[in-house]
Formats: structure tokens, sequence, C-alpha cells
């Protein structure tokens, strides 16, 4: 089994053993470094009573009746985690610029590749970070996080009552029109996302636009600018006859909201989200 790609495994523990490590690799015939390296990019649950927590230390002891949790995928245990720049930090909450690649926050599978768990490690394992707010793992951009739970509540109720405005750049396919307001139903709820066209490049027939929402559906830009024939470019998902070799050029480029620490404005934006080349 030592050449295993993928494997999903729910143990419950009968007999007590000193090292969950050990178990694991017995119960599924990886190699223990294996088992550590999953470990320690939170691959590994533990399930005591109602709870269920991400298992990071090898030698950790279990007993009978909890439940380990083993999601092996050894393509993305592979991926290295990059660097990520942080733009302020308010000591109550920090903001970021997520990679394209990078996800919000990890799944079962792991979270070395989530912004929330890189900005935990990069800030020396000394502060706590909630996710306030998501982007698509396609999409980079700026992100909120929250160092403590007040304030992670405080962030989430701005972002529901539309208390902080994102803005968003994208470049899609074809001449966009020059002012749309796009509110086909997504997913059988209300959608709204408004959109300007800042330019159109005749060359390549593409359109960059500058979008802003009142709703936040699941892939909701992607959705509404395939709707109207204009995909966003790179987008593997969304749209046809939209591919290149930059990836998803979708960008979430500005936050501006009144700051809960400063009690003033507060402007984050990116200066160029798509960067021209010299």
């Amino acid at each position: 089994m030592t050449n295993l790609q993928k494997l999903t495994l729910n143990h419950t523990v009968t007999e007590a053993s000193p090292s969950a490590c050990k178990l694991l690799a017995t119960i599924s015939g990886l190699p223990k470094g294996r088992i550590k390296d999953a470990m320690n990019k939170g691959a590994v649950t533990i399930k005591r009573g109602k709870k269920t927590l991400r298992l990071r230390r090898a030698e950790t002891a279990v007993k009978p009746g909890e439940e380990l949790g083993l999601h092996y995928d050894a393509a993305l245990l592979s991926l290295k985690a990059p660097h990520v720049s942080c733009l302020e930090d308010r000591m109550g909450y920090s903001v970021w610029f997520k990679p394209a690649g990078v996800m919000s926050q990890g799944n079962q599978f792991g979270d070395h590749m989530s912004i929330l768990r890189i900005a935990e490690i990069q800030l020396g394992m000394k502060r706590e970070v909630f996710l306030v707010h998501r982007l698509d793992r396609e999409t980079r951009g700026l992100m909120i996080i929250a160092h403590n739970k007040k304030m992670a509540a405080v962030l989430s109720n701005m972002f529901q009552e539309h208390k902080i405005t994102k803005r968003y750049r994208a470049i899609v396919k074809g001449k966009a029109p020059e002012k749309i307001t796009i509110d086909t139903p997504l997913d059988g709820k209300p959608s709204i996302t408004h959109v300007t066209r800042i330019a159109h490049e005749e060359t390549l027939d593409t359109s960059e636009l500058d979008i802003t929402l009142e709703t936040g559906r699941t892939h909701q830009i992607r959705r509404h600018l395939a709707s109207i024939d204009h995909p966003i470019m790179g987008d593997p998902k969304y749209g046809k006859d939209n591919k290149n070799r930059q990836g998803l050029q979708l960008v979430a480029y500005a936050l501006e909201f009144m700051c809960p620490i400063k009690r003033q404005q507060a402007i984050f934006a990116l200066p160029e989200p798509f960067p021209r080349k010299p």
C-alpha cells in the first residue's frame, strides 16, 4: 500500500495506544513518515466526544472510543505552500494577499495549502486565526483574517450586512457592455452583480471589468459573466473558448470598510490588479 495515492480511513479505537501515528500506519499500511507528514499538514482528525479536531502531534495517545480519521491525498500533500504577503496587521485582524491556487480554508484532506494555515504559521503560531470571508481557490486577491473570536464575529456580521465593500477586476472574453447589472438568480436565490467595463482590448477581443456584488453566491461572478456570454478568461469551469496560459483572470483587488479598531474608514487595494509586462 506504500504507493497508494488517495485513501480515506475512519477508525474507532478499541485499544489504547501511546502513538496515533503508529496506529494509523499499522491500519493503513502507509509508512510512519507519510502519516507524520499528513498529520502536520492537517489530514488527520480525532473525534473525542462531540468534538472533531485536526490531530498534528504524531505521538498523541489515543483511548478506546475515540475516532481517528485519515484523509490521504498524495498529490495535495506534495504541494508546497507559498509565502503569502500581509498588507496590514491591526492585531485584531490582518489583511493578506491570497495567491491563486491557495484555498481560503482547509478541507478534510488537509489545510497546509490554505491562507488560514499559512498565515498562522507565518505569524509564528502565536495568534489565533479565524476566517470571516472566502475566495475561490483559483481567485487571487485580498482577504481579511481575524485574530480573536470577538473580532471574527464583528467582521463576519459586517460582511453579512454589506458593510464591507469588495471590488473585483476581471478580464473577460469579448466586448462587454459599458455598464450592466446582472440579477439572474443562482441556486434559486436572488443574486446581483454590478459590472462596469473599464477597457476593451481589440487585438485580443477581451474586456477588463470592475465588479461589485450585492450578494455572495458560490462562483457568482464567474457564473453571471458566463451567462451573458462574457466568461472570465482562464476559467476552467464556466464558459467556452476562454482558455489561456495565465489562469483565472479574476482578482479581488480592494476592500473598503469602517475599521472596527481605529473607527475610521479603511481602504486596502492592490495598485495593479493586472500588472502590465514592461
